[in-house]
């Protein structure tokens, strides 16, 4: 499931670079954001368990609540696997579970994702009728389909096939560990998984350039002339593109001369390859604490929820005191 680091993949004449010092580097950011991600997502499954599912909307909510949070478990056998001093068992297992589960949940989300801005498409642009995308069956359904698919083709056959002794210590570590038959579903796996990004993202781009137009041609027809609430549209919309091409789009810019490589042979420089990778993964972990603060952007019941589990328990929540903001569900 995991992008290779293995700098037998790539051609070597090119500058050296201190990839030790960057490994060290990294994985101190990933020691730093773990307990910032775990508290956020703690506090998001925490809000989210006691919502009720009386939309699709909530439905989809609390399954990216899931992936946030157990990718966010896996950060700390990532972080210390980079570490010079890691001992192998460590490395194994952060190879064989941690970086599987991982890209798992990465690509959980970003299914998750697509399926939340087709629900806001589907209630906004086309709110007559039962379109099948507002059926709550279908919300459950295709939401334990996309942890069936992911986990049942990707994660399990790869932890599977992530079988081998470990024979080096160096780059290529992760790929040692593979059996030839692992190595062959890697590439189908990182090949797919680029497909879906690239595919989700579109979708994205087209829900919400359609739901930006919709809302703004409302208030046209209505002859409002409400610049704020207008704005507060664009806002809306900006940050969540903003959350999903930020946080995803360097990755896999990053990974198609990769992915170019395996299947066509194309060569690149091999300490270039894997500095860039291990920053833009990092870059990509940001979004687990990225999301829960779009919920309280994006769902006025969550918000609602989480204010008033806040002043139960005697917290200040004067921020957000006498303002429900009004959200599209």
């Amino acid at each position: 499931m995991m992008v290779s680091n293995n700098s037998a993949l790539f051609s070597s004449d090119c500058s050296t670079f201190n990839l030790g010092a960057v490994k060290v580097a990294v994985s101190y950011l990933f020691f730093i954001m773990f307990p910032v991600a775990l508290l956020l997502n703690g506090v998001a499954a925490w809000v989210s368990f006691h919502l009720r599912s009386t939309t699709t909307f909530i439905v989809y909510l609390k399954n990216l609540v899931a992936a946030d949070l157990l990718m966010t478990m896996t950060l700390p056998a990532i972080a210390a696997s980079m570490l010079p001093e890691a001992a192998v068992e460590l490395r194994v297992f952060a190879c064989r579970y941690s970086y599987v589960i991982f890209y798992c949940c990465l690509y959980t989300s970003i299914a998750l994702m697509g399926l939340i801005s087709l629900d806001r498409f589907f209630k906004i642009v086309r709110p007559w009728g039962k379109m099948l995308g507002q059926n709550m069956a279908f919300s459950l359904v295709m939401s334990t389909l996309v942890w069936v698919v992911l986990f049942g083709f990707t994660v399990i056959p790869t932890i599977i096939l992530t079988d081998q002794d470990p024979v080096n210590i160096t780059d290529d570590f992760c790929m040692s560990l593979k059996s030839p038959a692992g190595l062959t579903l890697h590439k189908y796996v990182v090949l797919s998984m680029e497909i879906l990004f690239w595919l989700v993202s579109i979708l994205i781009v087209f829900c919400y350039i359609c739901i930006t137009l919709k809302v703004l041609q409302s208030y046209r027809n209505s002859g409002s002339n409400n610049s704020h609430g207008k704005k507060k549209t664009k806002l809306r919309v900006f940050l969540i593109l903003l959350v999903f091409f930020m946080c995803f789009v360097p990755l896999h810019v990053m990974r198609i001369p990769f992915t170019l490589y395996e299947i066509l042979g194309i060569d690149g420089c091999a300490q270039m390859w894997v500095i860039v990778h291990k920053l833009v993964l990092w870059v990509s972990t940001t979004n687990a604490c990225l999301d829960p603060l779009l919920y309280i952007y994006l769902c006025r019941e969550y918000r609602d929820k989480l204010v008033d589990m806040m002043k139960a328990r005697g917290i200040c929540v004067g921020l957000y005191s006498g303002k429900r903001a009004e959200t599209s569900q």
